[in-house]
């Protein structure tokens, strides 16, 4: 992975219901606002200070305990998923998931990182 900002962010939760996911995100940003909601489908608007963020959370992505959030645009704090991801496990005390990589040609599309209070660990993920 480079140390180059990822263009966008998402995360896989474990565990945590919509309401608890937006109850984060709102602590994160300066302005949020509801755009959607369609069955699993949850789009949001959110603004940090280097600008607007579209976000999209759809849940159970992975079996029913995995719950993807998705940052359409990186004007995010976090310069990568894995950033993100240490944020978000430490706001909702729970396990996050982020690829291991920024989609790069000839990357392991199975390579996630595990995100668990303050300890990282690679690990091989179908998700």
């Amino acid at each position: 992975m480079t140390d180059t900002r990822h263009p966008d962010i998402e995360i896989y939760v474990k565990d945590r219901p919509v309401g608890k996911i937006k109850d984060w995100l709102i602590s994160q940003s300066h302005d949020f606002s509801e755009r959607s909601s369609k069955g699993q489908i949850h789009e949001f608007s959110m603004n940090f200070p280097d600008g607007p963020v579209d976000v999209m959370i759809h849940e159970k992505v992975a079996g029913k305990a995995w719950v993807s959030v998705w940052f359409k645009t990186n004007n995010t704090p976090w310069s990568k998923d894995l950033d993100c991801a240490y944020a978000a496990a430490q706001g909702m005390e729970t396990q996050v998931r982020c690829i291991a990589s920024g989609w790069a040609e000839g990357d392991d599309p199975d390579e996630y990182w595990k995100v668990e209070g303050n300890k990282q660990e690679k690990i091989q993920w179908q998700c």
